[in-house]
């Protein structure tokens, strides 16, 4: 943990004030120590046989990862430069989703490189642009390199899939969750045609218990808890499945309103209304053949009361409540039905239909299954089991990286070995390009060359080889014309690693050395601290487009609203689409149960008003003001 002393270090001048020409040397020292201290934290989790991290955080929580994204993100800095290099990890992460170990120790080694240029009075801005060079130079190299990948050749998904999973804890498992998460991708996208993977496709469900080869692929939904109620059916063959947002238990006041009871009569009289008001709501169910109802959480009052839940026994159907927001979108994907707001849309047509909904339980814990969907959405469900937390958190990252590798396959159908085979292509490549320019240009090329011999050097360090005997054994295999030579850290040498079935994604290293190469030219022309860098995540510079138009950074709200939209209309209003309320100085009394019912049915003809409105209009995209109080 020595490097980590390191990191908030700021180096401080020997004077009091900065002279003038010192200040941009000794704040470029600081910023490059501090990168380079958190590159050597992380740099032992590099590859199948590096060491694992145990990071606890604040609260007590205990973490044990090798992936470099987890431990950056736990890790407390302070420095600047040094949080450069975890938001540069993070970028890794978004854009392919592996070697977020690799970018940041590529990104430590070509600083290290940089710094002993600059101490040869070599100018930062002449560094910089080198190395700018030397990266389109270096991503060139890399596609020449690289095999084309048909998607409909699995073999060769699971091997790259293999080899993200093998430097993770759960390595033993690789063999399971490699070919789980290419099946798990290939049925939410269409070979032929997708060139990307949308993730939340596949919902990962965590549940404690058993080990991680009980981990499945589940075409359908699953929900990690039990059915509400007691007598409810467990086992639904032809199902009916409605999702509804709005709740079946009396409503209640808002927090600014008070419901005053004057008598026991009058009490007697609210408990029938709520009875009745329940009953109806559970005759229209019945009366729609629903057999298996999923609730959305409510947070004001109760989703399902005792007593509706009492009902709903008795007409034989499932409950399945607390289902969250985020997962509404999901769920309706899924079933191929629509979320139901109220009960005058609790329709047949609005409904999903599945083969079977059955609750199951797996050692100390149920849950609840449904398969056999009719018109499914291309969504899948995997199921992650571990014996405990860590175990099962560790087995998720490890997972979610698999599937970002696939992913990463979809987007660019190209593979190249990994075993550090390609740095060491790249580094003999651009030593010899080096050769044959003159200036400033050929020192940096080298240097550059030289950096990215950190990969193959810090693998065969980790798995315990002679790291020097080993880069040279490296280097001379590909000299020879054996561009596929890397360290097999099975066997403890240099090997062909396509032999090996080590692959990775042309993605993940044109990715790695596109988005070192700016962090590390951000760095180097920093030359004042008091400088704010903003930065906007995800892509690389080249990413930067000019829009004639406007650009939201968030979705669209609701569920099932249109993704795209021709001819558009476009409003944008500064008021609200919902129901009015006092100010905090005062408070609405509702004396009774009717006066609810009539302030909840004034309350939807208010709103049915505004969106008629709408609709006669013609407006098609609604543009809505932030709103405080409401």
């Amino acid at each position: 943990m020595a490097p980590l002393a390191k990191i908030n270090e700021v180096k401080k001048p020997q004077n009091s004030a900065y002279r003038d020409k010192s200040k941009p040397v000794d704040i470029r020292g600081s910023n490059i120590a501090a990168a380079k201290a958190v590159a050597d934290a992380i740099r032992t989790s590099l590859g199948p046989r590096g060491m694992d991290k145990m990071i606890q955080a604040a609260n007590g929580e205990v973490t044990i990862t090798n992936d470099g994204a987890t431990i950056l993100k736990q890790m407390n800095l302070g420095h600047p430069a040094a949080k450069m290099l975890v938001e540069l990890s993070k970028s890794q992460d978004i854009e392919a989703g592996d070697g977020t170990t690799s970018v940041v120790v590529v990104a430590g080694s070509l600083l290290e490189a940089a710094e002993k240029l600059l101490q040869r009075g070599i100018h930062p801005s002449n560094i910089s642009d080198a190395f700018q060079r030397a990266a389109i130079k270096s991503v060139e190299i890399l596609k020449s390199m690289s095999m084309p990948l048909d998607l409909c050749d699995k073999e060769s998904l699971v091997k790259s899939a293999s080899t993200a999973l093998n430097s993770k804890v759960v390595s033993q498992q690789s063999s399971l969750l490699a070919p789980l998460a290419v099946e798990a991708v290939m049925k939410v996208i269409d070979p032929a045609k997708d060139s990307n993977v949308d993730l939340k496709d596949i919902k990962i469900i965590k549940k404690l218990g058993g080990t991680v080869e009980d981990t499945e692929l589940i075409e359908g939904l699953v929900f990690t808890h039990s059915g509400a109620g007691t007598n409810y059916p467990k086992r639904i063959e032809k199902a009916k499945v409605a999702l509804i947002q709005f709740c079946i238990s009396p409503p209640k006041t808002d927090m600014d309103h008070n419901v005053v009871v004057s008598d026991y009569a009058a009490m007697d009289r609210v408990l029938k209304e709520e009875r009745a008001y329940i009953l109806n709501i559970v005759k229209q169910i019945k009366k729609s053949g629903c057999n298996v109802l999923l609730v959305q959480k409510s947070i004001l009052r109760d989703a399902v009361s005792d007593l509706a839940l009492h009902f709903l026994d008795k007409i034989k159907v499932m409950v399945v409540k607390d289902i969250e927001r985020e997962d509404i979108e999901f769920v309706t994907k899924t079933l191929n039905c629509r979320p139901i707001a109220s009960l005058d849309h609790f329709l047949p047509e609005y409904f999903g239909t599945a083969e079977m909904v059955e609750e199951i339980t797996t050692g100390s814990s149920k849950l609840i299954k449904i398969t056999g969907i009719v018109n499914p959405g291309r969504t899948v469900t995997v199921l992650v089991r571990g014996s405990n937390k860590l175990v099962l958190e560790e087995a998720d990252r490890s997972l979610h990286d698999a599937l970002c590798v696939i992913r990463c396959l979809v987007k660019q159908k190209a593979l190249i070995a990994g075993g550090g085979a390609p740095e060491t292509e790249l580094a003999l490549q651009l030593a010899s390009y080096a050769q044959t320019i003159t200036g400033v240009d050929a020192y940096c090329f080298r240097a550059y060359a030289n950096a990215l011999e950190v990969i193959p050097s810090t693998l065969a360090e980790n798995a315990g080889l002679n790291p020097i005997a080993t880069v040279t054994e490296l280097r001379n295999r590909h000299a020879q014309g054996e561009v596929t030579a890397g360290i097999n850290v099975r066997k403890g040498a240099v090997t062909n690693i396509l032999e090996e079935n080590v692959v990775q994604p042309l993605l993940v290293s044109v990715s790695a050395i596109t988005l070192a190469s700016e962090t590390v030219r951000s760095i180097l022309k920093i030359d004042d601290i008091d400088i704010k860098i903003i930065k906007k995540l995800g892509g690389t510079v080249e990413d930067t487009e000019l829009i004639e138009g406007l650009v939201f950074t968030h979705s669209g709200a609701g569920t099932n609203y249109p993704k795209r939209i021709e001819k558009a209309k476009v409003a944008l209003i500064q008021f609200c689409i919902s129901p009015p309320k006092t100010d905090m100085d005062h408070n609405v009394v509702v004396s009774d149960y009717a006066a609810m019912d009539r302030v909840l049915k004034e309350e939807r003809a208010y709103i049915l008003n505004i969106v008629k409105q709408i609709k006669k209009s013609g407006c098609n995209v609604l543009l809505v003001q932030k709103s405080i109080l409401r």
